[in-house]
């Protein structure tokens, strides 16, 4: 039995949207939660505002960040974003699309170095640490464009050599993001464009 991964993405966004998050207090639970639901709304409404009209849209990075929120759902809602793309014919994916996967790349690589990383550094305390919680979460969005982009080169006849060490830089942000989960997560605003 084949799903689509709109399906399951889905699936694994409300699953993920429903998962209870470790009480801390009744007011930091409280804010967590709705920065949650908000997140993952956001992530929703992207995929279905794409999924309409049968492929991606350029965007701006602060209207497709994942950084906002709380840690621990980073994975369904960086793949949220590419659920109007057929992950069971990738060779089909427009040239199109495949430079707005490519453009969310760069826009989280530099969002990364230009804006996460100065403010970590001027950073500390539970400010750091959500935004090194931001920080992971925009390298789930940035490396799940990049192993879209590869695994769509691939099956279009490119190169796909670089796929196994981007997808372990993955697995390994994930693992980061996960163990973090429930933990406050902090976005910083960046100008750039899919």
């Amino acid at each position: 039995m084949q799903f689509s991964f709109a399906t399951v993405s889905l699936a694994l966004l409300a699953l993920a949207a429903a998962t209870p998050v470790p009480k801390t207090s009744t007011k930091t639970t409280k804010a967590a939660s709705a920065a949650s639901a908000t997140a993952t709304a956001k992530a929703a409404s992207t995929a279905a505002a794409t999924s309409s009209t049968g492929g991606l849209t350029a965007q701006a990075y602060n209207d497709i960040q994942i950084s906002s929120g709380t840690a621990g759902n980073a994975e369904a809602e960086a793949n949220a974003l590419f659920a109007s793309i057929d992950m069971n014919n990738l060779a089909a994916v427009s040239a199109a699309d495949l430079k707005i996967v490519k453009g969310t790349h760069d826009a989280a690589e530099d969002a990364e170095v230009q804006a996460f990383n100065p403010a970590i550094a001027a950073a500390s305390g539970d400010a750091a640490t959500a935004l090194q919680n931001g920080k992971i979460k925009n390298k789930v969005l940035k490396l799940t464009a990049e192993v879209l982009g590869i695994q769509i080169e691939a099956a279009q006849g490119g190169d796909g050599s670089d796929l196994a060490a981007e997808q372990t830089k993955l697995a390994n942000n994930i693992k980061l993001d996960t163990a973090a989960a429930g933990q406050a997560s902090t976005a910083v605003p960046f100008d750039a464009t899919t």
